[in-house]
């Protein structure tokens, strides 16, 4: 009787499949990981409680009841579920000896990464076009943007996250993995993964290369478009006043919507064989931790609606004690 060599993978024909990951994350830093822990756990309980004080200010404020905080609070909530695919897990490597993911986890993990990822792109696309509405047609805003449109257009950014995901995820997990199980990375990403596979990968890349262009490269360009358009409608305002509040509300749009679409297209616009591990594991901590860190403060909380809400709604609390 032959004894197995590893309890992590079983022999299928002529080949050994891989039934589980190891996730190297930041294994190589030693001592260095504790710290990052605690970093990493303070910035995602920030993450957590930023969103959910916008998600709650939203819904309780009849004010902020309009299309921008409807589509900023469904944005909220798809990236506090975004970080929790990748977060916890992440977390408890970095305590851990183990870093083992199974072969399933991993792909279920790639999926509803990418599915909010994707959400997250389409979103910010959605509200682009909520200020070009808002700005250079005033008039027409309310047919534009009524409830209706705006459920559909968020169903749609939601349906269509998650199916260009399922693309994606079923091209990865596919592809035959042989012995190589270590992913250099701290959670399933597509790169680190689709490098493991023991075949040639150059048309699973293509095809989600033009996926990348589709949920980056399309939606971006949009966003120039409506802002340009925002542009000349601001610039034919006469009063300094006026095209300073015009301003001010696409400023933080446009914050969030650099930093995500660049950081997501150095990351996924590029071939695989181009994955420079520690260098990309700076800019996927940008998207994954900064940027979810940004939404709430840069785009949120710095808004004079959301202040006076959380004020009101931190009165009212205090006008309800003894």
């Amino acid at each position: 009787m032959t004894t197995p060599l590893r309890s992590d993978v079983v022999v299928a024909e002529n080949f050994t499949v891989i039934a589980e990951f190891l996730l190297l994350g930041f294994s190589s830093l030693g001592d260095i990981q504790l710290a990052l822990f605690v970093v990493f756990l303070f910035l995602y309980l920030v993450i957590l409680s930023g969103n959910a004080t916008i998600i709650s200010v939203i819904r309780l404020d009849q004010s902020l009841h309009t299309p921008m905080y409807f589509f900023l609070g469904i944005l909220s909530t798809s990236e506090t579920f975004y970080t929790f695919v990748i977060l916890p897990k992440m977390l408890i490597n970095l305590l851990s000896v183990a870093r083992t993911i199974s072969f399933t986890c991993c792909a279920v993990q790639m999926f509803f990464f990418l599915g909010f990822a994707i959400t997250n792109c389409l979103l910010l696309g959605v509200m682009g076009y909520d200020r070009y509405a808002a700005i250079c047609h005033p008039l027409h805003y309310p047919i534009l943007m009524s409830w209706q449109v705006c459920g559909k257009l968020a169903a749609a950014c939601g349906i269509g996250g998650f199916l260009a995901s399922l693309t994606v995820v079923n091209l990865v997990f596919n592809l035959p993995f042989c012995s190589a199980n270590r992913v250099n990375h701290y959670f399933c990403d597509i790169s680190p993964v689709i490098r493991l596979a023991c075949t040639n990968t150059d048309v699973h890349e293509f095809v989600i290369f033009i996926c990348g262009v589709l949920v980056l490269v399309v939606p971006f360009f949009l966003i120039c478009v409506s802002y340009l358009c925002i542009l000349r409608t601001i610039m034919r305002i006469p009063s300094a006043e006026g095209k300073r509040k015009a301003f001010s509300t696409c400023a933080s749009h446009l914050t969030v919507v650099i930093v995500h679409y660049g950081c997501a297209s150095f990351i996924y616009l590029r071939p695989t064989a181009d994955y420079v591990s520690n260098k990309d594991r700076l800019v996927t901590v940008t998207y994954t931790i900064v940027t979810p860190l940004l939404n709430p403060m840069v785009y949120s909380l710095r808004n004079k609606d959301v202040q006076l809400a959380i004020r009101k709604a931190l009165g009212q609390k205090g006008s309800l004690k003894p």
